[in-house]
């Protein structure tokens, strides 16, 4: 039996603990209620029929290659069984933080690296269709991504061609300071 972690994320988490954290979410219900199985770190994460993942990668090494650190990305082809792109071979983006040569746990920022991802896109391809633009969560009149992020401010950088990775930081500072506080009394280590 794992032991209790004390962390709310697996990006709170120090290597080991991260991998306990996704050990025991890799057992969590799937389609049709079965378990996943199959560990979060090596799930692809982000992929589709079209994409190119050579070079969204290169393109995320031009546009903001600190943002790359504490992980490592590979290519992957998986093919969907349930959902969108449902029997089609996609090609994807896998990111690995359960390999110590590759994983650092204050240089990775998840959150960073997919608005990278997303912004490279964009530059690559200017009209994909990145943003879903239907109901989600009981939520009728904001898209998807702005209700996942907490607000609009991750998809308009994105779609802005001029706005660069330092202008999603600046974004991102007051909230990243403020949650920085107010974990701070509850940290263990």
């Amino acid at each position: 039996m794992p032991t209790q972690t004390n962390v709310n994320t697996a990006a709170d988490a120090t290597l080991d603990r991260a991998l306990e954290i996704a050990a025991l979410s890799s057992a969590a219900p799937g389609p049709g209620g079965a378990p996943i199985q199959q560990p979060i770190e090596v799930r692809q994460v982000l992929g589709a029929p079209d994409l190119d993942v050579s070079a969204l990668i290169q393109a995320m090494q031009r546009i903001a290659p600190q943002w790359l650190a504490g992980c490592r990305l590979r290519p992957c082809w998986f093919e969907p069984t349930f959902n969108k792109h449902v029997g089609a071979l996609c090609a994807g983006l896998q990111v690995h933080v359960e390999d110590g040569a590759y994983y650092h746990h204050r240089a990775f920022r998840p959150w960073r690296l997919f608005a990278l991802a997303f912004k490279a896109l964009r530059t690559l391809r200017a009209d994909y269709p990145l943003w879903a633009d239907f109901p989600y969560e009981y939520e009728f009149n904001r898209r998807p991504i702005d209700v996942i992020n907490g607000s609009e401010l991750l998809r308009q950088w994105v779609d802005d061609a001029a706005a660069a990775p330092a202008d999603l930081d600046a974004l991102a500072a007051a909230d990243e300071s403020a949650w920085a506080l107010e974990r701070q009394p509850f940290l263990l280590y």
